[in-house]
């Protein structure tokens, strides 16, 4: 399989150059030349099957050219270690519960998934130490942090935002040491994001130390996450829920609503997508208007949204650019929600108090758009729910008057030291900090 770039200005990559690259020569992003469809008959059986089997499923369509087929299987089944399972909410929606892996995220998937995929790349190739940048408004850092945490040949630098993560966000990557350095960067998510994606395009830097990034801009971060989406599907086909499914995505730099409209374009029978937004609203705006005006990011209780130019709609674009209207098709099967902050505080209270399930700020936020939306009586509503509550713990406790358990695998991280390095936004600082390592 072949990679090509959003931009249309790179040349071809192939999987290996693509996820050691992270991000294409011309700015773009990397994506598969072609969508390999799964049999309808394959995703009937799904129901029959195991997360692992289904996962392996799906990562032969995308990446079975390219891997042994045993070696894959065996990067799939390292990487999923833990279940995503789907419980019901109310009526006829339901939880996708993303955060039963090691740092409680959804992003554990694609982390772990990618962090074995370049390591079987460096070993395969004797590759000379991969240098690993990402820019996390939250969870993303402490998954990428865990996944390639102590994997030969691999460094990792987090980039986050100073006092815009939760407490225990940033202890789950900021304790580490080892092959792990946070980086406080004195700006926004956007910032830092910017700072990434300056450093690829900077001659002297890749000259210096090769680079790659573990944000959803690369591939083997994002399409992982398609897994869960055929996971989600099979277990509501067992009870018979699956016929006409709607799925809302809390979305900040929307990789994780691409990988579901890659598995829809895989043959996954989803009826249509909600993106759930916060205050940060540029892709409803795009919806509304046609026109898309990225602007600066504001924070919110759900920060690990607060994106103010999604990557990812670079690719959202591209897939429906086959269109003579890609604004139109994109609008026929996704829909947007915006919520305050006042709003997704409501919405976990009331959810609390009705039904005694507990929303983190992210899941309020696709929970709600579902209610919003009015499902039909046919329909089945499904909002991931992106990580688990007690990482919010102070927000959770205050809007719901609870005391939340911490799971142990958080109390664990919250016991380290913290070891991070504060810069400013400038990327000349950032720069000069990368050449002396």
């Amino acid at each position: 399989m072949k990679y090509y770039s959003t931009n249309k200005q790179a040349p071809f990559a192939s999987l290996e150059e693509a996820v050691v690259k992270g991000l294409a020569s011309d700015k773009g992003l990397f994506m598969p030349e072609s969508i390999q469809p799964i049999d309808k008959d394959v995703i009937t059986d799904l129901k029959n099957k195991t997360f692992h089997e289904i996962a392996c499923t799906v990562a032969q369509a995308f990446f079975g050219q390219d891997i042994e087929p045993d070696t894959l299987n065996e990067i799939v089944k390292d990487t999923l270690s833990f279940e995503t399972p789907v419980v019901n909410v109310r009526d006829n929606i339901y939880s996708l519960e993303l955060f039963h892996g090691p740092t409680l995220a959804f992003k554990d998937v694609g982390a772990r998934f990618m962090a074995r995929l370049l390591g079987y790349f460096i070993q395969k190739e004797g590759l000379k130490q991969v240098n690993v940048l990402v820019a996390t408004s939250g969870d993303t850092g402490s998954a990428v942090a865990n996944g390639f945490l102590g994997v030969p040949g691999i460094h990792v630098y987090v980039l986050y935002p100073k006092g815009k993560v939760s407490p225990i966000q940033e202890c789950q990557f900021t304790t580490l040491g080892q092959n792990i350095t946070a980086l406080e960067i004195d700006g926004t998510f956007d910032d830092c994001q910017a700072l990434v994606k300056s450093a690829f395009m900077d001659e002297a830097l890749n000259q210096h130390m090769k680079l790659t990034s573990a944000n959803s801009i690369n591939v083997a971060r994002f399409l992982p996450q398609s897994f869960y989406y055929f996971n989600a599907y099979a277990q509501l086909d067992r009870i018979g829920e699956a016929d006409e499914l709607v799925v809302s995505v809390p979305s900040g730099n929307f990789g994780n609503i691409t990988a579901g409209i890659f598995a829809y374009w895989m043959g996954l029978p989803i009826k249509r997508f909600i993106a759930a937004n916060n205050r940060n609203d540029v892709f409803l705006e795009y919806l509304n208007t046609g026109v898309y005006t990225p602007r600066p990011s504001v924070s919110t209780l759900a920060n690990a949204m607060d994106v103010g130019n999604p990557s990812n709609f670079a690719r959202i674009l591209d897939l429906f650019g086959k269109y003579e209207d890609p604004h139109k098709e994109i609008c026929k099967r996704i829909s947007g929600y915006r919520f305050t902050d006042e709003e997704i505080a409501a919405t976990m209270k009331q959810t609390y108090t009705e039904t005694g399930y507990i929303l983190d700020p992210h899941g309020a936020c696709g929970y709600q758009a579902l209610v919003n939306n009015h499902l039909t009586p046919n329909e089945t509503g499904v909002f991931l729910e992106t990580a688990h509550p007690a990482k919010f713990k102070g927000v959770v406790d205050q809007i719901l008057s609870t005391d939340i358990k911490i799971p142990a695998k958080l109390k664990a991280f919250m016991q380290g030291k913290k070891q991070s390095i504060e810069l400013s936004k400038d990327f000349e600082g950032f720069k000069q900090f990368l050449l002396q390592q």
